[in-house]
């Protein structure tokens, strides 16, 4: 910094809004914060309005994911059924109302699937963080070491907490994936294909209450569930509403390092699958439709391209480096503390873009004509690979948070500094 950039006036901040459209973190439907309906507080016998029955929206949602319907739950109460003199409003957001028994409900709840809202919706942005990828990358391993980090180490190095949306999220998370993996050192299984599970959504708060909570919402979904229709719809609207996207590669999905790999690592290959879906080809998937209705066709929200399983590239670095050099970047662990160390995010940006270049032209090139505003970045969620679905050492994530860490930076979260 010189000693000019002291006197630098800092740009004024913009505008806030009275109020922010809400993203539903669980289906991703966009609406004012006006067109919420609430959950009633009570429920009575003699009045059929506020009698306790069943909710056909929420258990379409949540048949959906396998879940059991609900059959006897409080009654819906829409706004429009309640004199505005005793709607409840909190910084220009509709929060509450005082039904007719003179009763005060705040459960807002989201207009299409019937879930509860966070509290801070409408009152600040809804940026949603998406995690997403074909079948075989590991997105259930990563997600469970990411999470695992922010929580431990990030969040602290941020002045911030990452927390569960609630406590059967938490629950979830820690007996089907954190106990498992960093406990028992087992090997998530895979996503069964048939299950669509209903989205991990966390939320990244920052003590500096001018900072709106981030939101990272996670699909453990099948990616042979893809072809799901319904599936297809819910993921177009995850895409089409996220603030921010972590996109996971699988480097044994790139055909022409797998045989190199696969031979480096003999009769001991840990997870191989027989079938991989090229990344190209999931790019289309996964955001054809969804981009086709962009301007020019492309998008610009802020999109990680994310190489998982980084430690198998040991696999191909030698001196020559003709793929990976000896002194690689991709197997250091780097820590950010406080704001985006750009030296670091650049050296390993211009590494692993120039590593896809070579190794899966069709793939960059894709990414090249769809995305505006990409980064690249090669992680390892346990540190080595697993034999026979078993971790061999302790977990040892190397670079898990730096995307997560980038798009805080692109969504003016955290400044970047040169080191």
């Amino acid at each position: 910094m010189g000693i000019f950039d002291i006197f630098k006036k800092k740009p004024e901040p913009e505008p806030r809004p009275l109020f922010y459209d809400i993203v539903c973190p669980y289906c991703f439907s966009k609406f004012a914060p006006k067109e919420v309906v609430f959950r009633a507080a009570h429920d009575r016998e003699d009045d059929e309005d506020y009698a306790l029955g069943e909710d056909d929206e929420l258990n379409r949602y949540r048949e959906r994911f396998g879940l059991d319907s609900v059959y006897d739950i409080e009654a819906i109460i829409r706004p429009s059924d309640i004199p505005e003199e005793q709607h409840i409003y909190s910084d220009h957001v509709l929060v509450g109302l005082n039904d007719r028994y003179g009763v005060v409900t705040r459960r807002r709840l989201c207009p299409k699937c019937h879930n509860e809202l966070p509290v801070t919706a409408g009152k600040v942005p809804s940026n949603i963080i998406s995690i997403i990828g074909a079948s075989q990358v590991g997105k259930s391993v990563y997600m469970t070491s990411l999470i695992h980090t922010l929580q431990h180490t990030t969040a602290d190095h941020f002045d911030a907490a990452c927390m569960p949306l609630n406590a059967e999220i938490s629950r979830k998370f820690r007996t089907g994936y954190e106990e498992p993996l960093f406990e028992r050192g087992d090997l998530l299984a895979s996503t069964q294909k048939e299950k669509m599970q209903e989205p991990f959504i966390f939320q990244f708060v920052f003590k500096d209450e001018s900072k709106p909570p981030l939101t990272l919402v996670f699909f453990d979904v099948a990616g042979e569930g893809m072809v799901d229709e319904d599936y297809l719809g819910l993921h177009g609207q995850h895409i089409k509403n996220s603030a921010g996207i972590l996109f996971m590669v699988d480097p044994l999905q790139i055909r022409s390092i797998r045989e190199k790999i696969r031979l480096k690592f003999g009769d001991q290959p840990g997870e191989w699958v027989s079938q991989y879906d090229e990344p190209r080809d999931v790019v289309l998937t996964m955001f054809g439709d969804f981009i086709a209705y962009e301007d020019k066709g492309k998008t610009d929200i802020p999109t990680a391209v994310v190489l998982t399983k980084s430690d198998m590239l040991h696999a191909l670095k030698d001196e020559d480096g003709e793929y990976v050099k000896l002194n690689s970047n991709i197997f250091n662990n780097v820590v950010h503390r406080k704001f985006l160390n750009l030296t670091e995010f650049e050296n390993i940006d211009g590494e692993i873009r120039r590593f896809i270049e070579k190794v899966d032209r069709p793939f960059k090139g894709t990414m090249d004509v769809y995305f505006s505003n990409t980064a690249y970045f090669a992680v390892s969620a346990l540190g080595s690979n697993p034999v026979d679905q078993k971790l061999q050492s302790v977990v040892s994530p190397i670079r898990v948070d730096e995307p997560f860490i980038w798009l805080l930076y692109k969504l003016k979260y955290i400044q970047g500094r040169e080191d």
